[in-house]
């Protein structure tokens, strides 16, 4: 939250506003008069100053002309208990950010403009944190996530792209892969070649055949003319092949000779033409249970994945689920000029909390309705699709006060026995996740390593 300032030399104001910004989660200093504000200013940095305009020593514009001086990225709210026209227009020349009268309405307008505020200043940070490390690791803002996996990926990007060697990228629908495909094209010596996409799984065999490799006219049916297939197209730059794994086995075979010899052959001609070309696959489905079943051709699968890279699904990596949530928000209040600046806290909770089978595209398409819906300034729990409303009060009753009940059995429990039980639970889980290294495990769990072996001494592990 924000780190607020609050000046006033009356002392009942700065303690009542004090108490109303640490309840709401903010840091508070507070200065009793203009002198004491700008020595607080000399030596830190505040995200939200609120004065009060008539102080004995100093008028709160004055203090208001210093903080520009120093610190122009404050923002700064006058209030006032005696309003002039005079004080406002200088409140407007000297750069306010907010003019706030005081009366019985004092505090609850202040409370909703630091929350603003604060919710502006924190998605502009986050948005600045990330945008520098993205275009430091692949050069793009289009993928978004700052979570361990996440960033493991960007440095993949950053390693791989220079190269030419295939690309298979894994994961659930609606992860991102195409986005992927694009920022490994873009920061690659063929970034300034095409980038060709297809889905392998919207087309029937034959269709494919003539779209991958082209065909002759009078090949068949309709061919009219002669026309390059995709691979000629995107000769030089990559071609992204979605959904690889709904190929026929005979188009398999046909890709691997591609794949293996560098020609492709048209349909319907006898002449074989040279093509240079990156491939980057991608699929939602499990390759190893395809091979066994005969579905996927082994040889093929070895050719294409020469770099594997997977992509968790987003409630493997719930550290980014507010920042795309913030992110689409903005997006889509612009493109549909929408008065709504924020997430209420509440509904956050319920988003970060739900399971998000369609990642990162349902994520999406939620805020977008939620934007397009609302007609206040804040995204509130109404504002949700009832599945997700609904998931939360199924899956986490701990966070219900009325759902404790069913915790505790008639017949009571142990509670450090259970505590224990649980504990160990995660530490076994932590270290097969990580082959038993426990360095990792203690990672995993966000805790010291002194920590984790005093866990693992406890329960025997």
């Amino acid at each position: 939250m924000a780190h607020v300032l609050v000046v006033d030399d009356e002392r009942s104001i700065c303690e009542l506003l004090e108490i109303t910004f640490r309840k709401d989660g903010h840091r508070v200093e507070l200065a009793s008069s203009g002198e004491q504000a700008k020595r607080r200013l000399e030596t830190q940095l505040f995200d939200i100053i609120v004065s009060d305009i008539n102080m004995r020593d100093m008028s709160g514009v004055d203090l208001l002309q210093y903080a520009r001086e120093i610190s122009p990225e404050t923002v700064f709210i006058l209030i006032t208990g005696v309003p002039t026209l005079s004080t406002a227009i200088d409140a407007v020349n000297f750069g306010a950010d907010r003019y706030v009268i005081k009366g019985d309405s004092l505090i609850d307008e202040l409370r909703q403009a630091v929350a603003k505020i604060a919710e502006s200043i924190e998605l502009k940070k986050e948005t600045g944190i990330l945008r520098r490390e993205l275009r430091r690791l692949t050069g793009l803002d289009h993928i978004i996530g700052t979570s361990p996996k996440m960033r493991e990926i960007f440095e993949l990007i950053q390693t791989i792209a220079p190269q030419s060697s295939r690309v298979l990228i894994t994961g659930e629908s609606g992860t991102g892969k195409e986005l992927v495909a694009r920022a490994i094209h873009e920061n690659s010596a063929r970034s300034k070649k095409p980038f060709i996409t297809i889905n392998c799984g919207a087309f029937p065999e034959t269709l494919l055949e003539s779209e991958l490799f082209g065909y002759m006219k009078g090949a068949f049916t309709g061919a009219g003319e002669n026309r390059h297939g995709l691979f000629k197209a995107a000769h030089g730059g990559t071609l992204f092949m979605d959904e690889i794994g709904n190929m026929s086995l005979t188009m398999q075979v046909k890709l691997y000779r591609v794949l293996q010899e560098g020609k492709v052959r048209p349909l319907g001609s006898t002449v074989e033409e040279d093509v240079d070309v990156r491939v980057i696959a991608a699929t939602n489905k499990d390759f190893e249970k395809e091979i066994a079943e005969g579905r996927f051709r082994e040889d093929l699968y070895y050719r294409l994945s020469v770099i594997p890279i997977h992509l968790p699904p987003l409630r493997e990596r719930r550290e980014d689920i507010a920042l795309l949530a913030r992110s689409f928000l903005e997006r889509y209040r612009k493109s549909m000029s929408k008065a709504v600046e924020a997430i209420e806290p509440k509904a956050m909770e319920r988003l970060e909390a739900y399971d998000w089978p369609g990642n990162v595209r349902e994520l999406e398409n939620t805020i977008e309705r939620a934007v397009a819906l609302e007609t206040g300034r804040w995204i509130t729990m109404e504002g949700l699709p009832e599945r997700i409303t609904r998931y939360y009060q199924e899956h986490r009753p701990d966070l219900q006060s009325n759902n404790h009940d069913h915790l505790v059995p008639e017949g009571g429990l142990d509670l450090e026995q259970k505590i224990g039980e649980i504990e160990r639970a995660y530490l076994l889980a932590a270290l097969e996740c990580t082959g038993g290294v426990r360095v990792r495990a203690s990672e995993l769990l966000k805790m010291s390593y002194r920590s984790f072996r005093h866990y693992a001494k406890k329960h025997g592990v």
